[in-house]
């Protein structure tokens, strides 16, 4: 694996540190529980504030026996998405100083500026001396850390990766994309899909059949959710990503950097997406739960085989195609639209810096924390921490090197991944595999990199051995179907990826007042686009649009609006540098 190496800047702020101490806390430094030869004599509890954890409490199963284990402590997730209101829940833990023992959080508008400048997390740099994580990852670990109020080491990306800025990170499969029920589209006769008002009649016949089948009226084609609800409805901005743009606040953004469209024009991909939901709902084939569950409601009924379309394979796949139903020819597919061109995140060579983790100011055990992030880094860490991602998990459980000295998974392994309810012995944890699974959810690095250990991609889902052995009925009649491999063959072969490069761009701070009239829009925009879905009828949707349009500019929303498209500007302008200082071997010069 390519080697990081720290700059001359890191050095100096290091010797710095260790005359001053961590964030300059002498009794911090002196009350440490941890040591660096990995002795740790007291139990302690981890309050890890997590903003993107999908599970609230204490980490459970084979992950928590790992880290208790090797840290001799465990992981209490305080988790915003399960909370609800992150954004008071983030306002009154701040507030009284201490957010928790580990931080991890989205940097956009400012929030490391303001972790660093307000004292909530601190300087690592001494508590890193000789880590691998500093050799491996020091460039990754200055750009993140650069521009901050003071000088230090204070957070650590997400999914930096050896990769160039313009390959893809998304490993077989993408983030985004049309994912149904195979089974059901099969029956159907594999219809042909130019667009999203065909996509809709498909998913129409396919609820149909699912009812008749299984004789069941409580299946739908579509189910909703609000909890990541933010600038604006997210689910309604998923099948916006199947052409290729991602949100930068009010803005959708091409991949490419060719357009930015605000998501209040009439002709905007985010109003065609509520076009599509609303002629959905009227076909009756939104589930009515849409507008009161949560996340873990609304997932629980993919692996009840309840709902038919997922936005992202990483649930519908993750959930429902289990080796029993994969075998039986059933789960969860991509199935292409023909005018579809599906964003792609770029691999990020200096590392995600808009998703960090870091040590709280007022840690239990600073060196402990410092221990185990150095750890998730690490290629043991990445495998473990990272099977929620695609990593194989515990090797000699899940996954082990056959007798060519290829990494294989074992029969347990084919049975319990990706995330499935299966049990575990009492020796590696007991509960069942997918209640284990870390809660982080915390790509410390891309899983398309290399393993050491292994010589093959840490996605296990990527090596030799699964290719060969992925033969169920399912995979065999997609690919039969589809003429490719994988769904990334597909989509490549057919120009139906945009990737967008890699870069450590984060939306910086906005003044007080762009905040201010950006929650009293949002607020509106979201309620708006949730009642124009469900409405009575083309009067009534029409209608919700036009008072919705009219309170938001009312409220100030081509303000923030120039706001969002300089940030949209400024985003692709770093993503152009990064493919350029990142280029492809073929690319290069």
């Amino acid at each position: 694996m390519k080697k990081r190496v720290i700059s001359a800047f890191l050095c100096t702020v290091m010797a710095v540190s260790l005359l001053t101490g961590c964030g300059s806390d002498e009794k911090k430094s002196a009350d440490n529980k941890g040591s660096k030869d990995g002795n740790y004599e007291e139990f302690i509890t981890v309050d890890v504030y997590d903003e993107f954890a999908n599970y609230q409490g204490v980490q459970s199963g084979w992950f928590a026996k790992i880290v208790k284990d090797k840290f001799n402590m465990e992981l209490n997730i305080i988790a915003p998405n399960v909370a609800g209101g992150g954004q008071t829940l983030y306002q009154t833990r701040s507030a009284a100083g201490e957010l928790g023992d580990l931080v991890l959080v989205n940097t956009s508008n400012g929030k490391l500026n303001d972790l660093v400048s307000s004292g909530l997390i601190m300087d690592c740099t001494d508590l890193m001396d000789g880590k691998d994580i500093v050799e491996n990852y020091g460039e990754a670990i200055d750009v993140t850390n650069e521009g901050l109020p003071e000088e230090g080491m204070f957070a650590f990306p997400n999914s930096v990766s050896t990769d160039a800025a313009t390959e893809s990170s998304e490993g077989l499969e993408p983030t985004f994309g049309p994912y149904i029920r195979w089974d059901y589209y099969k029956e159907l006769g594999y219809p042909k899909m130019e667009n999203l008002d065909d996509f809709l009649d498909v998913l129409e016949g396919m609820q149909k059949l699912a009812r008749e089948k299984e004789g069941s009226e409580d299946i739908y084609a579509i189910s909703l959710f609000k909890d990541w609800d933010d600038n604006m409805m997210n689910n309604a901005k998923q099948p916006a990503c199947m052409y290729g743009y991602d949100e930068v606040g009010f803005v959708l953004s091409k991949a490419d950097g060719t357009e930015e469209q605000s998501i209040l024009d009439d002709d905007s991909i985010y109003m065609d997406v509520l076009d599509f939901f609303y002629e959905a709902n009227q076909r009756g084939l939104v589930d009515p739960d849409s507008t009161t569950q949560n996340y873990d409601t609304w997932s629980a009924k993919y692996t009840d085989g309840k709902v038919l379309y997922c936005p992202w394979p990483w649930v519908g796949q993750n959930l429902y195609n289990t080796a029993e139903n994969k075998a039986a020819g059933k789960g969860f597919m991509m199935a292409p639209v023909e005018d579809m061109q599906i964003f792609s995140y770029g691999s990020c060579p200096e590392g995600n810096s808009t998703q960090v983790i870091a040590i709280g100011s007022n840690a239990e055990d600073p060196q402990r924390m410092a221990d185990f992030i150095d750890w998730l880094y690490s290629p043991e860490g990445i495998e473990l921490n990272g099977q929620a991602n695609g990593a194989a998990g515990i090797k000699g459980l899940t996954w082990d090197v056959n007798e060519d000295g290829k990494p294989e998974l074992t029969e347990f392994g084919k049975e319990a991944l990706p995330m499935n309810d299966v049990a575990v012995d009492e020796e590696y944890g007991g509960g069942n595999w997918k209640d284990g699974v870390s809660a982080l959810n915390f790509k410390t690095v891309n899983l398309e990199d290399i393993d050491p250990n292994t010589g093959a991609p840490y996605n296990y889902q990527e090596w030799e051995t699964t290719l060969e052995n992925n033969k169920t009925a399912l995979d065999e009649d997609w690919s039969a179907h589809m003429g490719a491999d994988t769904t990334m063959e597909y989509l490549e072969n057919h120009n139906m990826l945009l990737v967008a490069p890699g870069s450590s761009y984060s939306v910086p701070e906005a003044d007080s007042n762009i905040t201010t009239v950006r929650g009293q829009c949002k607020s509106a925009i979201v309620d708006g686009f949730w009642k124009m879905i469900f409405a009575k009828d083309d009067a009534e949707f029409n209608s919700l649009k036009k008072d919705m349009q009219k309170t938001a500019k009312g409220l100030g929303y081509d303000d923030v609006l120039k706001v969002d498209m300089k940030n949209a500007a400024d985003q692709t302008a770093a993503r152009k540098a990064s493919a350029e200082k990142y280029p492809a071997e073929s690319d290069a010069k």
